[in-house]
C-alpha cells in the first residue's frame, strides 16, 4: 500500500497536473500575501474547480495581489464595492466581507495568521486540532451576518471534518511543488488530512480506515494510518488520493 500511495503522490505532485485552486497562490511571492489569500481560497474551495478559480481570479483582479496590504487596511464602507456581485453557490458577498473583517481583526491582534496558529500550538498536542479550534474562534470574533458564513469558517468543536481549514494548513505547512511552506515552524506531522467525500470514499475503498462517520475523528485516524507510510509527512498523500476521484468529476 505504501508503495502504491507513493507512486500516486509522485504522479500528481507536479504543478501542471491539475487545475487545483492552490495554483492561484503560486502567483504570489510574499508569504504575508500567500497566507491571507490561501485562507480565502481554501474557504471557497468547494464545488466545481472552474467556478472556484473564476471567483478567486475575479476577486484578486479587483483587490490586487497585495492581499496583506488590502486586508490590513480593509474597511467595509470603502471596500464593499469590490464584493457587490461575488456570489458563490449559497455564499453571498456579505460572507466574503465578513471574512475580510475577521482576518483584519486577526492581523491587528496577532500580526499575522501564522502568529495566531503558532501561539495556539502546544508541544504536547498530538495534532493541530486544538490550535485550529482557537483559530476558528478568532475568525468568528465579528459574527457573520448570514448563517452561510459558518460554512466558510466551521466550528471545530462541532467535530465536522473541517476539510477546508485542514487543506489551508496543508498549503501553509508543507512545501513541495504543490504546497507553499510558509509556516515551516509547524511540524508536518501535526497537520491533519483534509477529508471530504472523495477522500472518505477512497480511503475506505483502499481499506485504510473502517470508520463510517465522515468527521474530524475520521480525519485524525486516517492521518495516523498514513503515518505508517510516512511518519513525518502523512498529509503529503492528500493531493494524490483526492485526485483519484476529482479528475473524473472535476469537482472539488
Amino acid at each position: 500500500m505504501g508503495k502504491y500511495l507513493d507512486e500516486i503522490y509522485l504522479k500528481y505532485k507536479h504543478k501542471h497536473s491539475s487545475k487545483d485552486p492552490v495554483w492561484i497562490l503560486h502567483k504570489l511571492k510574499n508569504s504575508r500575501d500567500i497566507e491571507i489569500a490561501g485562507l480565502i481560497v481554501s474557504c471557497y474551495s468547494y464545488g466545481r474547480v472552474d467556478q472556484i478559480n473564476a471567483l478567486m481570479n475575479k476577486l484578486f483582479k479587483r483587490i490586487g495581489y497585495d492581499v496583506h496590504e488590502f486586508t490590513l487596511n480593509f474597511s467595509e464602507q470603502k471596500d464593499k464595492k469590490f464584493f457587490e456581485d461575488l456570489y458563490y453557490r449559497f455564499n453571498a458577498p456579505e460572507d466574503m466581507i465578513d471574512l475580510f473583517k475577521n482576518i483584519n481583526g486577526v492581523l491587528k491582534k496577532f500580526g499575522s495568521l501564522k502568529e495566531l496558529i503558532l501561539g495556539s500550538v502546544s508541544q504536547d498536542d498530538l495534532n493541530i486540532t486544538n490550535a485550529l479550534s482557537k483559530f476558528g474562534k478568532e475568525l468568528h470574533k465579528f459574527p457573520g451576518r448570514r448563517n452561510s458564513y459558518n460554512y466558510l469558517i466551521p466550528n471545530v468543536e462541532m467535530r465536522s471534518a473541517c476539510k477546508r481549514l485542514n487543506l489551508y494548513l496543508r498549503w501553509m505547512v508543507r512545501e513541495d511543488e504543490i504546497d507553499l511552506g510558509c509556516w515551516r515552524e509547524i511540524g508536518k506531522d501535526k497537520i491533519v488530512m483534509p477529508v471530504d467525500t472523495h477522500i472518505y470514499r477512497i480511503s475506505r475503498q483502499l481499506g485504510l480506515i473502517e470508520r463510517r462517520s465522515c468527521d474530524l475523528t475520521f480525519a485524525t485516524e486516517l492521518t495516523d494510518r498514513l503515518k505508517d507510510f510516512d511518519a513525518e509527512d502523512p498529509v503529503k498523500y492528500d493531493f494524490a488520493l483526492c485526485h483519484i476521484g476529482i479528475d473524473k468529476t472535476h469537482d472539488y
